[in-house]
């Protein structure tokens, strides 16, 4: 066995950045940027009303109140995507719309709510400075400078930014294609006639749920009986995939073929145990330039081997610079014990109270129990070296892709 710190470091060794494709703005959520984004154009691309209301020359209203209004002719409105006609003149103004062009002459905006309205004249209740109420032209972006540098994550707000600026279209790094398969004679697929002596294949429908998660895309291969010859077919037909998770199969059972089957194959591995719990038999090996992964067969493993190993690989072929799930620190709120020689990950649940945070595990910390799984918003990692946690100490936390409000650090 080698520590989970060592197998998540071969791992990362081995694994590539995808290739680049051209895809539509709205499918870029999520993706990263294999192109420097430069703008074209400045943006704002001219001086524009931050506010309705009026352009006006400010010198003219330094004095203005309630008391003392000054009065002005409105000789135009300017309504957004609209150009102005005139150039405002000493005693003039034009009424604008929020987004619309400043028109010449003008050099603030006074909101409509500090003018009272007479036909086609105005009165200025309130005095305005220089530059009040209006967006300068290049404010936000510059023509020729770069927005979005490449390996840039693109969110929502980079979205908005990239259809400011006209980009209908990116470069990003390609989603990687996982391959599926579980294995195993006691199992049977969604839709199969129901058997007393068969489970249902929950880790397939399971991975791949993660899988898409973590930015992937699932390539689900079935339910593959405990056999060469089927394991060698089933495999093969995901051989057109990016990665290859195989779940079920690597332990040392009479039944567990995978080993055998990948080395037919051409796989080379790199290790086939790690010092873990849950998760001990995890297989990872290198198809030529393809990852392939054999995670253990219960549930809860499967799951877990998952974040830990394969989640980070996944995010590095697409390009991601943050790999991992945010680590917070918590206070244990109940005594855990193990032995040690192995890292475990204990299912738990963490809690925000006043301004700490707090962990219980969710009981149940069979391998089997995948319901522990649905109850946990975290795992909680148990070091080692360590042999017990006394209520009250501090741990670290592994936080799970479920709703919690945190300040998080990344790490282990």
């Amino acid at each position: 066995m080698i520590p989970v710190e060592k197998a998540l470091d071969a791992i990362l060794d081995h694994v590539r950045r995808m290739g680049t494709e051209r895809t539509d703005l709205l499918h870029s959520l999520g993706r990263v940027l294999a192109e420097p984004v430069v703008s074209g154009r400045d943006h704002p691309p001219w001086n524009s009303s931050a506010m309705d209301g009026y352009a006006v020359r400010h010198g003219e209203l330094s004095q203005a109140s309630e008391q003392h209004p000054v009065t002005l002719e409105v000789i135009e409105e300017i309504a957004a995507g609209a150009l102005p006609q005139k150039t405002i003149q000493p005693g003039q103004a034009s009424r604008i719309m929020t987004g619309a062009p400043v028109p010449e002459g003008a050099d603030a905006v006074i909101r409509v709510e500090d003018t009272r309205g007479e036909g086609n004249r105005v009165r200025m209740v309130q005095p305005v400075e220089a530059g009040d109420h209006i967006r300068l032209r290049g404010e936000d972006i510059r023509a020729g400078n770069i927005v979005l540098a490449q390996d840039s994550t693109i969110s929502s707000a980079e979205v908005g930014l990239l259809a400011s600026v006209g980009r209908s279209h990116v470069q990003v790094y390609q989603r990687p294609r996982v391959a599926i398969l579980a294995t195993g004679n006691e199992l049977a697929d969604l839709g199969d006639a129901f058997s007393p002596n068969k489970i249902m294949n929950s880790n397939g429908y399971a991975v791949a749920a993660q899988v898409i998660e973590a930015g992937g895309v699932p390539v689900l291969l079935g339910v593959a009986k405990d056999t060469r010859e089927e394991l060698v077919d089933r495999l093969t037909q995901g051989l057109s995939a990016d990665l290859i998770l195989i779940s079920g199969g690597v332990s040392v059972g009479a039944y567990d073929f995978v080993k055998d089957v990948l080395g037919e194959l051409g796989v080379t591995m790199a290790f086939w145990k790690v010092a873990m719990k849950p998760g001990e038999p995890l297989a990872f090996g290198m198809l030529q330039a393809k990852p392939v992964f054999g995670l253990p067969g219960n549930p809860v493993s499967t799951m877990v081997t998952f974040e830990q190993f394969v989640r980070p690989a996944l995010r590095k072929m697409q390009g991601h610079a943050l790999l991992f799930r945010p680590v917070i620190e918590a206070v244990l709120m109940e005594r855990i014990t193990k032995k040690p020689g192995k890292t475990h990950f204990v299912r738990a649940v963490v809690k925000k109270t006043g301004d700490r945070h707090e962990v219980w595990t969710t009981g149940n910390q069979s391998s089997g129990v995948l319901t522990s799984m649905v109850k946990a918003n975290g795992l909680l990692i148990f070091p080692s070296e360590s042999g017990e946690i006394e209520k009250g100490q501090t741990v670290k936390v592994q936080l799970l892709e479920k709703n919690f409000s945190s300040q998080a650090v990344p790490g282990y």
